[in-house]
């Protein structure tokens, strides 16, 4: 499935106009002007961050993904899952140039890790924002290369708000995302880096992002090489901290009962014999 890399502002516009979505007290947009204001900042966001907004791909886990470079020196941020198993990888930059990337550390509860450009900057990289103060309705931008890594295209652009917030520091947004966007960056409209795209929910507009503050937490950690944690069999918004039974369970009609599906390794319910 491949998506195009500039997203309709024009449809965008009239789906503001048409009220489909609920109105935030701090909602920027008014009027006509206003959305030619939102649209001129959504692009200019854009443009400052695709240079920096990278495919990672391993060759050992034939996996791949997406991430972005915050320091000149190529630190990259990106989700636990898209290197897990890996420990080298190929940086892709959006104009095809590959350098080698390391894996460092992970939080595999948060679904959030660091890699390290294995090659001389300094590197496009983009600026480090918030994620605590972000309420329900504020606007953010999402990149990432959406089903793989396209030398056709830039990585799309997805345009939406933040639908609430969780704990563990995540977040949830309706921006459009799917497979390869795992990993990329979520921005705000000033250009700052505010999550990463964690996984998708219920729908492709129902996303969740681990918040950059939970980064912030673990930095040296993971920046040390430090792997720890596991990550969730269920939805991501589960509290690492809360006590959990570790299974999966799903739904088969004409069985009574819970079917489980899986057992997380390590759990309770893996020790019970589950």
């Amino acid at each position: 499935m491949k998506m195009n890399s500039i997203f309709p502002l024009a449809g965008v516009g009239l789906w503001l106009l048409s009220g489909s979505m609920a109105a935030n007290a701090a909602d920027p947009v008014r009027s006509l002007s206003d959305i030619t204001k939102l649209e001129a900042k959504v692009q200019a966001v854009s443009k400052k961050t695709m240079p920096a907004t990278v495919a990672l791909l391993s060759e050992k886990t034939q996996s791949s993904g997406s991430g972005v470079i915050t320091t000149a020196d190529g630190l990259i941020l990106t989700a636990a899952h898209v290197v897990q198993g890996a420990e080298e990888l190929s940086v892709v930059f959006p104009d095809g140039k590959q350098v080698p990337g390391k894996v460092l550390g992970a939080n595999y509860s948060r679904d959030i890790a660091m890699v390290q450009i294995e090659g001389k900057g300094p590197w496009p990289h983009v600026e480090m924002g918030a994620s605590k103060p972000l309420v329900a309705g504020d606007w953010v931008i999402a990149l990432g290369h959406s089903a793989g890594f396209d030398a056709a295209r830039t990585p799309p652009v997805r345009f939406g708000r933040v639908v609430s917030k969780g704990p563990g520091n995540f977040l949830t947004t309706d921006c459009t995302l799917i497979g390869g966007d795992s990993g990329g960056p979520l921005f705000d409209l000033n250009g700052k880096i505010i999550g990463i795209n964690s996984s998708i929910g219920m729908s492709l507009t129902n996303n969740n992002h681990a918040g950059i503050d939970g980064f912030k937490d673990d930095w040296d950690r993971m920046l040390a090489g430090e792997a720890w944690g596991e990550l969730s069999m269920n939805h991501p918004f589960a509290n690492p901290d809360m006590p959990v039974l570790g299974i999966k369970m799903g739904e088969r009609r004409g069985v009574k009962g819970v079917p489980v599906v899986g057992v997380s390794p390590r759990s309770p319910s893996a020790a019970a014999g589950v």
